[in-house]
């Protein structure tokens, strides 16, 4: 098929067609035409087939419909290329929390056969030097409050452009350089690119849960495919409802969740810029907000603010970013009646690929592969196993990993399938369980032990608020012990209760619990009584060698932007 890129930095960056992964079409929903604009399935259909007055995207005072997101997306496209001289197959860096200009913006760049590259709002100037200079970004649309890092960023890259959108998403700026103010001088019609379904759209960056970020470069052929296979089989949601979430989009769950999946159907969707637990429990209940995607540790604090708020619109709720612990799945659907879809994706396939629709969900399990995808669980040589053993899981596809210029590809793809890194285990129903991540397997006194299920087995507790476990050596008995690295909730902050009691030296080697933050009061025996006694609550819930031998009381765990954990920063805290 012929490129509709004039710059091909994305098609010569890309890996060689053997280091692909194999990738499947053969379901009808995922036959796409060789020329493929993702902008046109996603946006301009709605507004050709008179649905242009449908609402599309709602912010605090803001409502805008298919025709208005679709008006200001053709004025930004114009914008890009007359203003910017930006050409099709030009990286434009996207800088901006989750509001309606973005999401404009993110169209724009789709319609002018560009290649989207999301950044956090919370990145700073080295984060972003480095995606600039991996993807040779020279063009940006930057919200005017994120400018300072951006600036600081490309202070010495050459030729290097940046157009600035202001707060005020209903009103042009004053400012004669702003993109509102040269918004207002371009037509409201644009004629999208004739991209071919295998031009590069967008440019994930990973989180960086396990060091350096990877460039992963995904089609517009992509972007359609997971609109076709997660939402559709999986989601099944209606397009009288209203999207929202906390996931920023430029993370490949956010961009999917709160963007593409509801305006595939023709729904609304709320972006909010703060969407921490209450803000969004108050969103819900404000904006009867039917779809919910967020992550573990969000559902968990939510389930405590579920008495404080009418959420009784919500109809689904999506959880994906980390694995989600069976006490948060149960105490929230106690709570709310919402069975929460858990799901796992990756940067690197764009988004969900296993996961079950609410009346196949089996608590605790990720669930079942989604239809246009295959998985299976494969030993180190990369042959399947029997059903109930753990090993690695491969995946592949409609989507798939291609790295942008990283030797990291033959890490992940092999013989054909995308190794994610996670180590699982099928039943004999096909149904998925989640172990842990593989190189977070903690391999001690010669037992496998999953993280994860020692982290349920702690959240179960009523004074944690969350946790991490990690591998640490042991270097006197030459293999490693089980840390926990504890939040406590807050009534749990203070001086510690005397009236505790537990053993003080359990069986597994007693408590070697220590704080490096201030916030756990009660001293030194006091929070040696504590870890002894969250020590003995786990071996009451799962068996005993599998215990933590070590627990640190932290005020806050180490996350991306993105919400997950940072386990390799936590190993590097355990010497």
């Amino acid at each position: 098929m012929t490129s509709a890129h004039r710059d091909t930095f994305t098609a010569d960056h890309l890996p060689s067609k053997e280091r692909w992964p194999d990738l499947i079409f053969t379901r009808p929903e995922f036959q796409y035409a060789a020329k493929l604009n993702c902008a046109s399935r996603l946006l301009d259909r709605h507004v050709s087939d008179g649905n242009g007055g449908r609402r599309c995207i709602l912010a605090p005072d803001v409502v805008w419909t298919y025709a208005d997101l679709q008006r200001k997306a053709n004025q930004i496209a114009h914008v890009l290329v007359s203003d910017m001289c930006v050409q099709p197959g030009n990286r434009v860096l996207l800088r901006a929390p989750n509001t309606p200009m973005l999401a404009a913006c993110w169209f724009a760049v789709m319609k002018a056969g560009a290649v989207a590259v999301s950044t956090m709002p919370l990145y700073r100037q080295g984060e972003l030097r480095y995606m600039i200079e991996k993807a040779h970004i020279r063009h940006a649309l930057c919200d005017l409050r994120l400018g300072d890092e951006l600036a600081s960023a490309v202070a010495e890259t050459a030729n290097f452009q940046t157009m600035y959108f202001d707060n005020d998403v209903n009103a042009s700026s004053a400012n004669p350089d702003s993109l509102e103010t040269r918004m207002a001088l371009q037509p409201e019609t644009f004629i999208n690119v004739d991209t071919a379904a295998e031009d590069v759209a967008l440019i994930g960056f990973t989180s960086g849960t396990t060091g350096k970020a990877k460039a992963t470069m995904h089609f517009h052929r992509d972007i359609m495919a997971i609109c076709d296979a997660f939402p559709a089989s999986v989601l099944k949601a209606s397009p009288d409802y209203l999207f929202c979430g906390s996931p920023p989009l430029a993370f490949t769950f956010g961009v999917g969740g709160l963007l593409l999946f509801p305006l595939s159907i023709g729904a609304a969707t709320l972006l909010l810029e703060k969407a921490s637990p209450e803000p969004l429990m108050q969103a819900i209940a404000e904006y009867k907000v039917n779809v919910v995607f967020t992550s573990p540790i969000a559902y968990r604090a939510m389930t405590a603010l579920a008495d404080k708020y009418d959420i009784s619109s919500l109809r689904k709720a999506v959880s994906a970013g980390e694995t989600l612990p069976l006490p948060i799945w149960e105490a929230f659907y106690k709570r709310t009646g919402v069975r929460i879809i858990d799901g796992i994706g990756s940067t690197e396939m764009l988004h969900i690929f296993i996961a079950s629709p609410e009346e196949r969900i089996r608590p605790g399990s990720t669930g079942q592969v989604v239809p246009g995808y295959e998985a299976r669980v494969v030993d180190e040589a990369g042959d399947e196993v029997a059903p109930g053993i753990i090993g690695r899981l491969a995946v592949r596809g409609p989507t798939g990993c291609r790295y942008l210029d990283d030797e990291r590809q033959t890490r992940y793809v092999q013989d054909g399938w995308n190794l994610t890194g996670d180590a699982y285990r099928m039943d004999e129903d096909r149904y998925f369980w989640y172990i842990a991540r593989a190189d977070d397997m903690i391999i001690s006194a010669g037992y496998n032990i999953s993280g994860p299920e020692v982290e349920e087995a702690l959240l179960a507790h009523p004074d944690v608020k969350e946790c991490a476990v990690v591998s640490k050596p042991d270097p006197v008995h030459s293999t490693n012990i089980v840390k926990a690295f504890v939040v406590l909730n807050d009534i749990a902050l203070g001086e510690a209760p005397g009236a505790r009691t537990g053993n003080d030296t359990p069986a597994a080697g007693g408590s070697n619990a220590h704080s490096n933050t201030p916030e756990v009061g009660g001293g030194s025996a006091a929070k040696e009584e504590r870890g002894a006694e969250l020590i003995e609550f786990v071996k009451s819930r799962i068996a005993s060698y599998k215990a933590p031998r070590e627990i640190e009381f932290v005020a806050a765990l180490p996350r991306t932007e993105t919400g997950k954990v940072q386990r390799f920063r936590l190993r590097s805290l355990s010497p």
